[in-house]
C-alpha cells in the first residue's frame, strides 16, 4: 500500500481501542471507513504495565487485511519483538528511546528491511536525545500520555502536549529533516484540527473519538475530517 506519510493528516485508529475478540472484523470497519493505516501497540507487561496484542495475533490479523500496519513497540528489549513484526510484514515501526541501548543500529535495521523507522518518546523525555538520531527516523512518536495508563481513570494528557509538539517541528525544520511527527494520547478531534496537517503528520485515534460499542460512526467523522483537513490543505496551497 502507497501511503503519503507526511503532510497529509494521517489518521491511524488505535486497535486497542477496539473489540479485541473480533479483530478481523474491527479492521474490516476502519477499511471500510476509508482510513489507510492502522495503529498496534506491541507491550512487553514490563516496560509498560499491560500487554493487549501478541505477535501471533498480529501475524494472523496480517493476513485478513491490507491496511498499513504502524507498529509501536514498547519493551525493554527490542529485538525480537522487532524481528517478528519485520518478518510478519509492517509499514512502520517505532520503538523506545528509553530502553533501546543502540538507537541508531535498530533504526539502520529496521530501514534496511524497507519498513519505516523512527523512535517513541514517553511524555518527560526532553527532545535533545533527537539531537543525533533525527535525521535517521522517518517518523518521530510523541507520547503525551504516559505509556499503559491511558485507560486509568483521571489519566490526561500531559499539560506540556502542545510545547513539546512545536518544539519538535521547530528542531526538525532547523535541521532540515524529512521527519514526520505522529501524537498518541488523548488525540481529540479537536486536537486533530489543531494540528493538521502543517504541524502534526499523522494522529494515533483511541477512546476519545471512537466508541468501542460502535466504532462505525466515530471512524465516519475521523475520515470525514481528515478529508477536510487534506482539502482545506489543497485549496490553501492553489492560491
Amino acid at each position: 500500500m502507497e501511503i503519503a506519510w507526511q503532510k497529509s493528516c494521517l489518521i491511524a485508529p488505535s486497535l486497542i481501542t477496539f473489540d479485541l475478540c473480533n479483530l478481523e472484523r474491527e479492521v474490516q470497519g476502519i477499511a471500510a471507513a476509508g482510513l489507510d493505516v492502522v495503529h498496534l501497540d506491541v507491550i512487553d507487561g514490563h516496560f509498560s504495565p499491560s500487554m493487549p496484542l501478541g505477535i501471533e495475533t498480529i501475524a494472523q490479523l496480517r493476513r485478513k487485511t491490507d491496511l498499513a500496519f504502524d507498529v509501536h513497540v514498547m519493551a525493554t528489549r527490542h529485538d525480537y519483538f522487532i524481528d517478528a513484526l519485520l518478518k510478519i510484514g509492517v509499514q512502520q515501526l517505532t520503538f523506545q528511546i528509553e530502553s533501546e541501548p543502540h538507537v541508531d543500529r535498530m533504526l539502520n535495521h529496521i530501514r534496511s528491511a524497507g519498513i519505516r523507522a523512527g523512535v517513541a518518546l514517553k511524555p518527560s523525555t526532553p527532545l535533545n536525545v533527537l539531537d543525533y538520531v533525527l535525521e535517521r527516523c522517518d517518523t518521530v512518536l510523541l507520547m503525551l500520555t504516559n505509556p499503559g495508563y491511558a485507560g486509568v481513570p483521571g489519566e490526561s494528557q500531559v499539560p506540556y502536549a502542545e510545547r513539546k509538539i512545536l518544539a519538535l517541528r521547530e528542531m526538525i525544520q532547523q535541521q532540515g529533516a524529512n521527519t514526520a511527527i505522529e501524537i498518541d494520547g488523548r488525540v481529540s478531534k479537536d486536537i486533530i484540527r489543531r494540528f493538521a496537517p502543517s504541524t502534526v503528520d499523522m494522529f494515533v485515534a483511541g477512546s476519545m473519538c471512537i466508541s468501542r460499542e460502535s466504532p462505525a460512526s466515530g471512524l465516519a467523522e475521523l475520515a470525514e475530517l481528515r478529508r477536510a483537513q487534506t482539502a482545506t490543505t489543497t485549496m490553501d496551497a492553489g492560491t
